[in-house]
């Protein structure tokens, strides 16, 4: 699969700086980002795009499972 990191960058390049790849599966590619809004660090989960409108739903519930995590080591 080819690298989208630059074309990732130009898309949110008024909301993230897209550091680097953190990894990559069968659905998504994981980027380490700086929130440029917020000053922060943060991850960046974006679906394959052959994939993405197929999961949109999916993805969703996943985000508002995420959401609702509390816990010391997880930053939000």
């Amino acid at each position: 699969m080819p690298d989208r990191t630059a074309d990732l960058q130009a898309a949110l390049a008024d909301r993230y700086r897209i550091e680097r790849p953190l990894g990559r599966g069968g659905m998504a590619t994981v980027y380490y980002a700086h929130d440029l809004r917020h000053d922060r660090p943060v991850a960046l989960k974006v679906f394959h795009p052959e994939l993405a409108l197929a999961l949109g739903e999916r993805f969703l519930q996943e985000i508002r499972v995420a959401a609702k995590l509390s816990h010391p080591h997880i930053l939000t």
